[in-house]
């Protein structure tokens, strides 16, 4: 399949590294046709080959990588109380932007960067060609609003730019990984901004290492840039097609050269990557629609998985990265990452929150007198219960919006003082109430178990958790930041042992079967791996993220210091399927 069914209606791209006509083409500042040289690759080409020998293994935890990584089983008690004061969510790493077309690039790359700040809090950077044809660049490390400023863009000008924002660990040499990334090559200069995770990075690095390239960054995304730097292809799109057959994994990348923008998306679109427009012409692409709407660009349709779209003076043209297998995106989307304003993979992410809600109050009703979110995330479900349970939806928790990275905590300790600080609970809502309170996720458990102290202790009669996703039980290894599967409490534990330890009266997860039945026929286009272990591309480097350890494309120090945070895989084996209750199902060859 080329695209999900809700772009059925849209033409989806050839099968071979041609033009596509049919990609619609709107006039107002593109009136060129463009004739390319057709690529001399096979078209036979597997984008993505899964061909290696299986061997059966065996495996005892529900994870089926976790057993390769680590033994160590902790509880959550044993976990530093640091992890206790995040949010205790899984993470988007990126946002990307790309805007072609428009003078004032730079400043509407920075409102769209702030509309998918959601998506990465730590590193902002943007990219834009001057009138010169020079590309120039402007990081740091902080908030869209704390990074840039009126002088800042005023460095930043031209019509062609792409921007980033991504979500990292704290350490001192971050600065050097925010992206966009811009490197010189014999032909010229260009610039990437990468969303998603590869999975064979650290094999690719070697290769190039051993052919003399040199690394200034640990990031998987510099890898892209020497892999380009040394491509044969002719034209230039031809070596981002070149070096993306090479990648394997998740990576919704916009690439910009002195006169052309190129939005490529991987093969299984595990991340989003939509396109839209401008009145004036100004071709825009974005991880999340909510950015084409607030610089006022119109959506037109998602990059399709393994899709390559060039722009430049002559137009729009697409072309098939590589024939690509059954798409995987990124069910996490729906449930977190996205804002709920957001269309993503062709659904209102609103509409299928909201869903997910009324399918908990169907399928786990309980006797209650309220119904609260866990804001912000928590909320649109909570929404569905509560109009399905026919019970009235109330603010019970506030969320504080000005909390910093950091604060002092005073001397006399206070207990569960990080959730304090962001939730306040409110007592005229909960006091001798039956309370459910809806949550999208449980990933450690430890934020859970607080909340419903919180409520407790604000008078609370019963506490009811209603987590609008299924029990998280593997780590991602497609560019989310999630903690190592021994970490996650639905990995360890069963319901009934997380309702104990949450200390709630009563707690339900959204069924994944009742996930599945509601994508309908588009249900087999999205990865579930996070919450039955398999994985549709097996990672060649197993990542573990351990208290103190680098996020899995290593942000600080040289590649030799990030190696107690990667654990090969045993070569010519796969791991094998799980169901959802963890029974292992043999693959055979």
């Amino acid at each position: 399949m080329a695209a999900t069914a809700s772009f059925s209606a849209l033409p989806k791209p050839s099968h071979s590294l041609k033009p596509n006509p049919q990609v619609p083409q709107k006039a107002p500042l593109f009136n060129l046709p463009k004739t390319l040289q057709k690529p001399t690759f096979s078209p036979q080409k597997p984008c993505l080959s899964n061909t290696a020998h299986k061997t059966q293994i065996a495996l005892s935890s529900k994870n089926p990588i976790s057993d390769l990584v680590s033994t160590n089983k902790k509880s959550p008690d044993d976990f530093p109380s640091y992890f206790d004061d995040d949010d205790d969510k899984p993470r988007e790493e990126c946002g990307v932007v790309g805007i072609y077309g428009d003078p004032e690039a730079s400043r509407l790359c920075y409102l769209a960067l702030h509309a998918l700040q959601h998506r990465g809090q730590e590193g902002a950077g943007i990219v834009t060609v001057n009138e010169n044809k020079v590309l120039q660049s402007v990081t740091g490390v902080g908030l869209v609003s704390e990074v840039f400023n009126e002088s800042k863009l005023d460095q930043l000008p031209g019509d062609l730019a792409i921007g980033h924002v991504r979500y990292s660990t704290a350490g001192s040499s971050m600065l050097k990984n925010v992206q966009p990334f811009v490197a010189g090559y014999r032909f010229g200069s260009v610039g990437v901004a990468h969303n998603g995770n590869l999975v064979n990075y650290r094999k690719l690095r070697a290769t190039l290492e051993d052919n003399g390239s040199i690394f200034n960054t640990s990031s998987d995304t510099e890898v892209v840039l020497h892999l380009i730097a040394t491509s044969k292809a002719r034209p230039f799109f031809m070596r981002i097609v070149d070096a993306c057959e090479k990648l394997e994994g998740a990576y919704s990348m916009v690439f910009v050269t002195e006169d052309k923008l190129v939005a490529v998306r991987d093969p299984f679109g595990f991340r989003p990557l939509v396109m839209g427009r401008r009145s004036n012409g100004a071709v825009v692409f974005a991880s999340e629609t909510c950015a084409l709407d607030l610089i006022e660009a119109t959506y037109e349709r998602e990059v399709y998985p393994g899709e390559v779209l060039v722009v430049d003076k002559d137009g729009v043209q697409s072309l098939c990265l590589m024939p690509h297998p059954e798409p995987k995106q990124c069910i996490f989307e729906h449930i977190y990452f996205s804002l709920p304003n957001s269309v993503v993979f062709g659904r209102s992410v609103y509409e299928s929150r909201h869903v997910f809600g009324e399918i908990l109050a169907t399928e786990a009703p309980v006797d209650c007198d309220v119904v609260i979110a866990v804001p912000d995330s928590g909320v649109v479900a909570a929404l569905g219960y509560a109009a399905k349970a026919g019970v009235p939806f109330q603010q019970g928790l506030i969320r504080s919006h000005y909390v910093g990275r950091t604060f002092i905590e005073p001397s006399q300790k206070i207990r569960d003082f990080g959730v304090k600080l962001k939730l306040s609970p409110v007592r005229g809502v909960l006091e001798g109430k039956r309370v459910v309170v809806v949550d999208d996720s449980i990933v450690r458990g430890t934020t859970s178990s607080k909340i419903v102290r919180l409520l407790k202790e604000a008078g609370a009669k019963e506490v009811h958790m209603r987590i609008a996703s299924p029990p998280i039980i593997a780590s991602c290894y497609y560019g989310v930041d999630t903690p190592s599967s021994e970490e996650l409490i639905s990995n360890r534990m069963n319901v009934e042992e997380i309702r104990k330890f949450i200390g709630c009266d009563s707690l339900s997860f959204l069924p994944l079967d009742s996930l599945k039945k509601l994508l309908g026929d588009e249900s087999p286009n999205f990865c579930y791996a996070c919450f039955s272990g398999n994985y549709p591309v097996q990672p060649r480097e197993v990542k573990v993220k351990r208290v103190g350890d680098f996020v899995d494309d290593g942000l600080n120090g040289s590649l030799e210091s990030i190696d107690g945070g990667w654990v090969q895989a045993p070569l010519n084996q796969d791991v094998h399927k799980v169901s959802e209750v963890g029974k292992l199902s043999s693959l055979q060859n």
